[in-house]
């Protein structure tokens, strides 16, 4: 009953993360906490990622951990390839899913670092 609990947790909780990482820069009062959890991404992907491959995401490792527990064997490469054959059905292309991912990880972590130096200047002020 518990990994059936944390299947559901890491669908909403991830998938809300990776939302959040995607467009928290916008909202002024969410830029902080956007900066931090895409520092937390990028920690994971490019310094953990040392040891377990580039890219690695500890959610996606933990919940691809309880799915296995559960008796799923549908983990693909990343959450993000994941969710959307679990969304859609359709099996996308691996190596056109991580581009995308990592195109979207960068100009949100460009908006962000770009709108938090700004608003810290205009407070300044």
């Amino acid at each position: 009953m518990w990994y059936y609990f944390l299947n559901s947790f890491f669908f909403i909780f991830h998938t809300l993360l990776t939302l959040f990482n995607l467009s928290g820069w916008i909202f002024p009062a969410t830029r902080k906490w956007n900066l931090f959890t895409l520092i937390l991404t990028a920690f994971s992907w490019f310094v953990l990622g040392i040891w377990y491959g580039w890219g690695y995401c500890l959610c996606t490792d933990w919940h691809y951990k309880v799915r296995e527990i559960l008796g799923y064997h549908d983990q693909q490469g990343s959450y993000i390839r994941f969710l959307l054959f679990k969304l859609t059905g359709i099996e996308f292309n691996e190596h056109l899913v991580e581009t995308v991912t990592l195109i979207g990880f960068i100009i949100s972590l460009a908006m962000s670092l770009w709108l938090n130096i700004r608003d810290r200047k205009s407070q300044k002020k």
